[in-house]
């Protein structure tokens, strides 16, 4: 294969002296122009095989423009990055950088140089579309990386919309790690007549990466993740489900003295490059994230990967553990599954063929009930009576012999005056209802008090339905029950005869203010 001086340059630069098996496949077919799906294993080389014959059609045509789309904010700064690698020798050649999260007008002081590649986030494009700062009129290469999650139902309406601004002459190619049955089905739609590359084990885990499972409880997964950490060396990415419970474990972790970093949806452009300076610089020893750092992000000398809850979509759990044993090396995945997660453990072992990580049953495992067949009624065995109630289906159907059978889950036994004897149209047992009969005497008949509750009605009769000493033995009467004591008598204004000052009589006028002195005056010139 013949490449220009200045990518034979930035290659030998780069020590690329022999390209992987996914690069002898793809690059061929890449340079003829032909649309290429590819599904290789994790860290196999695949942004290479597209790169490298875009930066040579870039030299040898300088009409040439290339759009690269990615999943993540970190994914298409790391594909940038290696574009920027290959064109350090190449004059006038620009990469521009269209993510979330940064400056707006940062990204549209770099359109206006005219970049010759643009690798951007399909949210961020399509706002740059929509305001007209950038125009897709003469790309004509575009590349999917992470197809499978790009034509997820998340990214396929922004992605439409994007595709609608391209030419419908271009070169189209997918690479993914995993890319299942109908992800191949949506690909037609955006790919014409496409040459499908499957190199190595496709869409399962590297056989160089060592897995293993643990079962625990929820309650103990943050100290087994501590001694695991203690016991293991090298760097570690441990990846949670949400963004709550990544932000809950950093604060575990970093209270035990673990120097960690984060990495979520959550947190700004600059938090997350900064997390993964620091954890690729070897200044954090840990890396808390989501699954955003799951896919294609390449870390250097990753030893370990710790599921510590399992992905939410099963092809996410090939792109996690691959973050380890990249390029040749060797590393461990280890999974903690609780015993809700059992079911979902055991799919994923069988999907991608997980050697040796079968689990024992847990004692708070969710059992697989049964179903029982439908079967037809004999006449001896009586009306079908409906779900969830001992009532039979039909009362006009019920036999006579049989009201005794069942209990009704409502209304309490009424004891009356004519009929002094708890008896209903129910059976006699007082225990179906939940409630409990009072003694029939004359201050409570006809009334049901119910266990554990306080009677209703007046303070008055609340007072008298108080179990005292004297009733508290009578057979019927509930032992244990709401005790309501004496009620206290409110108390009112204190009433006094000396009027305040200031007092004013009914019509208005202030009565003079007879003292006692004056008055006795004036009985005394009286008598």
């Amino acid at each position: 294969m013949e490449l220009p001086a200045e990518l034979k340059a930035a290659l030998s630069k780069l020590n690329f002296e022999k390209p992987t098996e996914i690069q002898n496949a793809v690059i061929p077919l890449a340079l003829e122009g032909l649309d290429v799906m590819a599904c290789a294993e994790t860290g196999s080389g695949k942004t290479g095989a597209y790169a490298i014959p875009i930066v040579k059609k870039l030299i040898e045509d300088s009409k040439t423009n290339a759009l690269v789309l990615a999943p993540t904010r970190e994914l298409a700064q790391q594909i940038a990055d290696v574009f920027r690698d290959l064109m350090m020798k190449c004059d006038r050649m620009s990469v521009a950088t269209l993510v979330g999260g940064a400056d707006m007008q940062k990204q549209i002081r770099a359109l206006k140089i005219r970049p010759r590649v643009v690798v951007a986030t399909p949210g961020r494009l399509a706002d740059h579309l929509r305001r007209n700062t950038f125009k897709l009129t003469f790309t004509d290469i575009l590349v999917l990386d992470e197809g499978d999650r790009m034509l997820d139902m998340g990214f396929a309406p922004q992605l439409n919309e994007i595709l609608e601004y391209l030419p419908r002459k271009r070169q189209t190619s997918l690479f993914s790690a995993t890319i299942p049955e109908n992800v191949r089905k949506l690909a037609s739609k955006y790919l014409k007549n496409p040459r499908s590359v499957d190199v190595g084990r496709t869409s399962l885990p590297v056989e160089a990466i060592k897995q293993s499972v643990i079962q625990i409880s929820s309650k103990k997964k943050t100290d087994r993740l501590v001694d695991e950490l203690n016991a293991r060396q090298g760097s570690v990415i441990v990846f949670a489900r949400t963004k709550r419970r990544t932000d809950v474990l950093f604060d575990d972790l970093k209270s035990y003295g673990i120097k960690v970093g984060l990495i979520h949806g959550g947190r700004s452009q600059g938090q997350r490059n900064m997390a993964i300076q620091q954890f690729k610089a070897g200044k954090t020893r840990v890396l808390c994230a989501t699954d955003v750092a799951a896919r294609g992000i390449d870390i250097p000398a990753v030893a370990h990967v710790i599921n510590f809850d399992l992905p939410m979509m099963k092809e996410d759990y090939v792109h996690r553990i691959g973050r380890t044993a990249r390029n040749g090396a060797q590393g461990e995945a280890v999974s903690f599954v609780t015993p809700e997660d059992s079911r979902t453990w055991r799919e994923l072992a069988k999907k991608y063929k997980i050697p040796g990580v079968e689990l024992q049953r847990m004692g708070n495992e969710p059992m697989k009930q049964e179903s029982r067949p439908n079967r037809k009624r004999s006449r001896s065995e009586g009306p079908r009576r409906s779900r969830g109630s001992d009532m039979p289906s039909s009362r006009s159907n019920a036999r006579p012999d049989s009201r005794s059978s069942f209990r009704p889950s409502h209304g309490p036994k009424f004891v009356s005056k004519r009929n002094p004897k708890p008896e209903s149209r129910f059976s006699d047992d007082a225990a179906s209802s939940g409630l409990k009969r009072r003694a029939p005497d004359a201050d409570s008949v006809g009334t049901p008090v119910r266990a554990n509750r306080a009677p209703k009605g007046s303070v008055k009769q609340r007072a008298k339905a108080v179990p005292n000493e004297n009733r508290s033995n009578k057979p019927g009467y509930p032992k244990s029950g709401y005790v309501v004591g004496t009620p206290k008598k409110k108390r009112g204004p204190k009433v006094t005869d000396a009027k305040p000052p200031g007092f004013v009589g009914p019509r208005g006028k202030r009565p003079p203010t007879v003292t006692k002195k004056k008055f006795d005056d004036k009985n005394s010139a009286k008598s």
